[in-house]
């Protein structure tokens, strides 16, 4: 009965996650479109870029990120309140401090840099330093913020974040109207909205939390035990995400030196549209680890293995079922929404795509990682691997590669690094099985994407004309035949009865 409740349960917030996405998706396509337009495409690659510089210390942040979601889901998963509370009281304090660290770096170091080394147009340092502090205040919005969303995602209250959503992407829309309006720099009206909008979604979700969730009322306090504890798994975890932050952060630095903010703009543009389909897989990942923390931590091990192994299948299916069709009709379909399209956009969202797929099949891993709480080997590995991407790319340009082509060291790493975390998980529990990963999860999913890929492409070489209704058209084949392959080599026959009786419901119901 508790495994039908978690499995409703999870089915409820990966609908609503959805729902919030595909809600994002709409608002972020057309407000992208929008700014991309206004802004034009240099400044619009310095926002990028510049905003990458402060993005490089999300180490920091992104690894308490880990550490407070892991406490507080294994503490709910124990039913320890008093815990609880200490734990969310902790995490706050260590993210004032984490802001703090922030600040001071980035107003010396990162400043620094970015008056000194940065490929920028000189007319243009004024409107980028102002973006440069806006991206810093919008950041430390964020840190601060952590501690109150891993308690939504522990308590696997989805529905706040589709409602907060509404209100986030409602004043994003604001954002484009008064910058299409507003007769000021509108690089920096861009920055200063942006911040405007993080703090106002920073103050609903302390709202929230409060009123929902009992632990969430901060005071200060020092459980030098716990506080250890959970340092200690965030050191570690800065390690691991430090070599994140470099790669991808650091590669668009490198491509800034190179190519200029063009081609950062183009990343940009491609990255974003990478991220919004990215989502498709996120969301249901983001339903899912709670569970995995909780089953380990309740010490059922088998269970907590099946949900990572499901979670590696499916948010690969997921994210392959959107990036197919987007993959055939790349072109077509960057013109349709952009209109101009900055150089090497097509190739560098392609290249994209792939490396996210890859990497798709990682964060369930790194979940089970974390519910044991023995992440320092894994961090250091994973740190070194994800690092090896600069100079993959500073080599790639320097010989005269085409930009884009640094997108290929971004796939190396993601694919060692897939590998690197199952051997490393593999130590620790011993009951994963590398053999039936390897073959059943890895080997399958790229042997069923890439089938799919192929002949859907094969189709779309064939198409007479490409407008509106051959994109429509190509891409509803390619869903389709994604659809089915996944349906029919993808899926276990356990899991084709369930589909097969859900479609039996719904056609009942339509009789």
């Amino acid at each position: 009965m508790d495994t039908q409740s978690n499995n409703k349960r999870l089915a409820k917030n990966t609908l609503l996650l959805y729902l919030r996405m595909i809600l994002i998706i709409a608002v972020g396509l057309y407000t992208s479109r929008v700014v991309l337009q206004t802004l034009g495409v240099d400044d619009y690659g310095i926002y990028n870029v510049v905003g990458g510089i402060v993005a490089m210390l999300a180490f920091l942040n992104s690894a308490m990120t880990a550490a407070s979601q892991r406490f507080i889901s294994f503490e709910l998963g124990i039913g320890n309140l008093n815990k609880l509370k200490q734990v969310f009281c902790t995490s706050v304090t260590i993210h004032l401090a984490i802001a703090g660290i922030i600040l001071l770096l980035a107003e010396t170091i990162g400043l620094w840099f970015l008056n000194t080394h940065m490929n920028i147009a000189t007319d243009r340092m004024e409107a980028t330093n102002w973006v440069y502090q806006c991206s810093i205040l919008t950041f430390i919005v964020t840190v601060i913020s952590v501690p109150y969303n891993a308690c939504i995602v522990a308590h696997e209250r989805m529905k706040a974040f589709a409602y907060i959503s509404i209100i986030e992407v409602t004043l994003k829309l604001v954002i484009v109207y008064l910058l299409l309006i507003l007769h000021a720099d509108k690089l920096i009206a861009y920055a200063i909205l942006i911040l405007s909008v993080s703090l106002i979604i920073r103050v609903i979700y302390g709202i929230y939390c409060k009123r929902s969730f009992e632990e969430c009322t901060y005071k200060f306090s020092f459980n030098k035990k716990l506080f250890n504890e959970m340092f200690a798994f965030a050191g570690w975890s800065i390690i691991g995400n430090l070599g994140f932050s470099l790669k991808d952060q650091g590669s668009n630095v490198i491509l800034n030196i190179f190519c200029g903010t063009a081609i950062n703009a183009a990343r940009g543009v491609a990255l974003q549209v990478n991220g919004i389909i990215s989502n498709f897989s996120n969301n249901f990942i983001m339903a899912l680890n709670p569970q995995i923390t909780k089953q380990y931590a309740a010490g059922n091990t088998q269970e907590s293995i099946q949900l990572v192994y499901a979670g590696c299948r499916y948010s690969f299916y997921l994210l392959s079922i959107i990036s197919i069709p987007v993959m055939v009709n790349l072109d077509y379909l960057l013109s349709l929404w952009l209109g101009t399209v900055p150089p090497y956009t097509t190739e560098f969202l392609f290249l994209a795509l792939i490396a996210a797929l890859v990497n798709s099949m990682a964060t369930p891993l790194v979940t089970a990682m974390q519910a044991t709480g023995k992440i320092k080997n894994f961090q250091i590995i994973i740190c070194i691997i994800m690092m090896c991407e600069l100079p993959l790319t500073y080599i790639i340009l320097k010989l005269g590669y085409k930009p884009y082509m640094a997108m290929i060291a971004s796939i190396i790493v993601v694919t060692i690094g897939l590998f690197a975390r199952l051997f490393l998980l593999k130590q620790l529990v011993k009951s994963y099985s590398i053999k039936y990963f390897t073959i059943h999860i890895i080997i399958k999913n790229i042997l069923i994407v890439a089938s799919c890929l192929a002949v859907s492409t094969y189709i779309y070489g064939h198409w007479i004309k490409i407008n509106f209704i051959s994109f429509i058209i190509t891409s509803f084949i390619a869903f389709m035949i994604t659809l089915g392959g996944i349906y029919i080599f993808g899926i276990t026959p356990k899991e084709k009865a369930i589909v097969n009786n859900k479609i039996r419901k719904i056609v009942k119901l339509n009789e």
